[in-house]
């Protein structure tokens, strides 16, 4: 998807700095963050069912992500993670079941930007602009002050190429711009899907303290990964899910318990869930040895 505000595109395109500024009429101060009552769900996902023909993406799944913590989102490929993220954030419709966002569907909401922020995929800019203009963009659609672009700039560490085109950018910068489009609204609730694909030991690293002080501030956090290992460094809840049905609702301290790896207790739970399996052992390879 690509963000696009047609108003705004002669403005951006000269460069002009005055496409930061928010809309007449609109308040340019940060708005008041929800304060909910401690454990109070942010974000919640009830019966959610999506289908394509006869394949269920997700079925009848349901959740809560309260704030406070950050919350992993874990199954295998396939299993319907994307999915949920993309209802959540009203890209996709249901058919059945809702998610809402503080109380309501995302469409509903008067000022997305400030309320919920996500990185559901990278790429989500004209590559001819530059990361300050795209960021100009999404802060005049949403009512954010111009001063949220350099802030949140400095945040993912991308202010010395904040001019130079993001076409131009590896997809490890492509990640940390997605993270500042995220953060730009200051809100509440946050979603990442795969936020570390493409970065560094040292991203990697960063994107964990960062989820873990967007979580310390009050903030909901649904972060959904394929590192198991990342997710156990930085998850305090889980919810895993496999072929669109819920597995576990549970922290990270109940599912290990027994004293064995998050990874571990991952695998006996998905174990009948995967999708695609590859094979191991000297079979895998027999048919490869060169003859002679």
């Amino acid at each position: 998807m690509v963000w696009c505000f047609p108003k705004l595109s002669a403005s951006l395109e000269q460069g002009r700095p005055h496409c930061c500024k928010a809309e007449e009429g609109v308040d340019a101060e940060r708005h008041d963050r929800p304060n909910p009552p401690e454990g109070a769900a942010m974000i919640s996902v009830r019966e959610l069912t999506k289908r394509y023909g006869s394949t269920a993406a997700v079925e009848a799944l349901s959740f809560d992500v309260a704030p406070g913590a950050v919350t992993g989102f874990l199954g295998p490929n396939g299993s319907g993670k994307s999915t949920t993220m993309r209802m959540i954030m009203g890209l996709d419709t249901p058919d059945s079941g809702n998610a809402l966002v503080n109380g309501h569907p995302y469409a509903e909401l008067k000022w997305p930007l400030r309320e919920v922020g996500a990185l559901l995929e990278a790429r989500t800019y004209h590559p001819g602009r530059s990361a300050y203009q795209h960021l100009c963009a999404l802060a005049a659609g949403g009512g954010v002050p111009r001063a949220r672009v350099d802030e949140v700039l400095t945040t993912v560490g991308l202010s010395e190429v904040a001019h130079k085109r993001a076409g131009t950018f590896s997809l490890g910068m492509s990640q940390r711009l997605g993270i500042a489009g995220a953060l730009l609204g200051d809100p509440g609730v946050l979603l990442f899907d795969e936020p570390v694909n493409g970065l560094d030991p040292e991203g990697v690293r960063w994107i964990r303290d960062l989820m873990k002080d967007l979580a310390a501030e009050g903030r909901t956090v649904l972060v959904s990964s394929h590192l198991i290992s990342e997710m156990a460094l930085t998850a305090e809840h889980l919810v895993v899910i496999g072929q669109g049905r819920l597995l576990a609702d549970t922290s990270v301290a109940e599912l290990t318990e027994d004293g064995g790896s998050l990874e571990e207790a991952f695998f006996r739970l998905t174990s009948d869930s995967a999708t695609y399996r590859g094979t191991t052992g000297p079979s895998a390879t027999a048919s490869h040895r060169r003859t002679r």
